[in-house]
């Protein structure tokens, strides 16, 4: 009986953990945009508040068809974005306008630090517009920069933190997708951002070895902590797990943002399913973009190839018929 009051105990210890949790909303439908955009233009950046102090932030795929997601945490002392979209021009993307006006405070707004999931361009664009902005810090993006300012020694383990004032962010290295990709843990809300390690859509694999390892880490990191959503920086499949074309601006019947945890869990052994190039496993499609546009232009080769033979046989032949017509007696 002793025994079991204890199991029950520590059981009950471990339910205000996952209870804590600062709840938020989902419920958003983004927009779809459009087949033709210059006869149905859309509005460039959509908000939606997770709740009052969480913002989820969307470029339009009017805008870009890489239709990024940006977060916007807000602490007590200062705030979090993290990514800053594809689009750079402010008067087609008002980004720093938009994020500015969600602060906190009036003539004095709370500072803002702004990090990245990664340095593809999709996600940091839009950097410019914060980068003389008064209380705003902007982290770079290459390798040095993001180790030195997390104070990552053992690259890619560790696991850093930012203190955003009674709301604190757990940052771990999660490179595979890129080399300089991190993912973030809010311990307020559960909510795990992704960037483009985890998404519904393409898993773009540039290192298998580096994004199993990074997928274990993240399962082992994840086993022991609640997780309300998963939120990724793009999405590019339907409801079903069909990927849209590449480059289009309209998703109609679009998958929604949120992963799962489980989905978190199930990761290490998708990716010890991929075979380097193109492999699908459930609704997982993971590619290695270099590899498959290889193997694309390495057939492309082989058909213009066989068609330049083809041609020459046929001009060949003709020459030989030519050549036969002329000598042939009157």
């Amino acid at each position: 009986m002793k025994a079991l009051a204890l199991v029950l105990a520590a059981l009950l210890a471990a339910v205000p953990a996952w209870a804590e949790l600062a709840p938020g909303s989902m419920d958003m439908q983004w927009a779809a945009g459009a087949r033709d955009c210059a006869k149905d233009p859309q509005p460039p950046l959509q908000v939606h508040a997770y709740d009052p102090r969480t913002f989820i932030l969307r470029e339009s795929l009017c805008s870009t068809f890489e239709a990024p997601f940006m977060y916007l945490l807000i602490g007590s002392r200062r705030a979090l974005l993290i990514d800053t979209g594809d689009v750079a021009d402010p008067t087609r993307m008002p980004l720093a306008k938009t994020v500015l006006s969600l602060l906190p405070g009036a003539a004095m707004k709370l500072p803002l630090l702004v990090v990245h999931t990664h340095r593809h361009l999709d996600h940091r664009a839009g950097d410019p517009q914060f980068a003389h902005l008064p209380g705003v810090q902007v982290v770079g993006y290459d390798l040095a920069s993001v180790r030195a300012y997390y104070g990552f020694n053992h690259w890619p383990n560790g696991l850093a933190q930012i203190d955003l004032g009674d709301r604190t962010i757990d940052v771990m290295p999660t490179p595979g997708h890129n080399e300089t990709e991190v993912s973030f843990y809010d311990r307020s809300t559960g909510l795990f951002f992704s960037g483009d390690f985890m998404l519904p859509g393409r898993l773009l694999i540039d290192d298998t070895q580096a994004a199993i390892a990074s997928a274990d880490r993240v399962a082992k990191f994840v086993s022991a902590q609640p997780v309300s959503f998963v939120l990724g920086g793009h999405i590019e499949t339907d409801a079903e797990g069909n990927l849209f074309s590449w480059g289009s601006s309209y998703h109609p019947n679009e998958h929604v943002l949120q992963l799962s945890r489980a989905d978190l869990l199930a990761l290490p052994a998708a990716l010890r399913s991929f075979n380097g190039i193109y492999t699908t496993r459930g609704k997982l499609v993971m590619m290695n973009s270099m590899r498959v546009l290889m193997i694309e232009a390495a057939a492309l080769l082989l058909i213009l190839g066989g068609l330049v033979t083809l041609l020459v046989r046929i001009i060949r032949r003709w020459r030989r018929g030519r050549q036969l017509r002329a000598g042939a007696p009157g």
